[in-house]
């Protein structure tokens, strides 16, 4: 389980710097709506990942 949720946040991860990269509407303070839905899909993703990281402390 923790090994395909980190595959899929890291995933998350390059497709949200590859839409940022490639997308002339999006910058570090805003983001079109595509590149919203990326970057949130990778925090919820990187929240999930990061919490369950910490409950094997």
């Amino acid at each position: 389980m923790a090994d395909d949720l980190y595959a899929r946040y890291m995933k998350a991860a390059a497709a949200s710097r590859a839409h940022r990269r490639d997308c002339s509407q999006c910058s570090p303070d805003a983001r079109c709506a595509a590149g919203l839905r990326l970057h949130e899909s990778f925090t919820r993703l990187q929240d999930a990942y990061l919490s369950q990281q910490k409950k094997k402390c």
